[in-house]
């Protein structure tokens, strides 16, 4: 029994301990500057690497902005839509 039990605990854990991605989205209304800036004043990205994310969004039309727990991302994708941005979470691949 216990042997099952250890089993159920772990792959409880591995579930719980998959990352969770911040994508930020492509829009028609942000200026590619004010995404930038977003980048830089939120996450406290360098400026090459928020112009770099910044090109990713406008380019590819989505760009990873963060890694981390649901909980974590789940702020990350408000404090977005509280800058204006578009902005979803979903799990990371595998």
């Amino acid at each position: 029994m216990n042997q099952t039990l250890e089993g159920t605990e772990l792959r409880e854990q591995t579930v719980l301990d998959q990352p969770w991605i911040t994508l930020v989205w492509n829009d028609p209304v942000n200026l590619m500057s004010y995404v930038s800036y977003v980048f830089r004043s939120y996450f406290g990205f360098t400026r090459d690497e928020a112009d770099r994310l910044m090109l990713q969004v406008h380019n590819d039309g989505r760009a990873v902005v963060a890694t981390g727990s649901r909980e974590e991302m789940e702020r990350h994708v408000e404090a977005m839509h509280d800058f204006g941005l578009w902005a979803t979470l979903q799990k990371a691949d595998a």
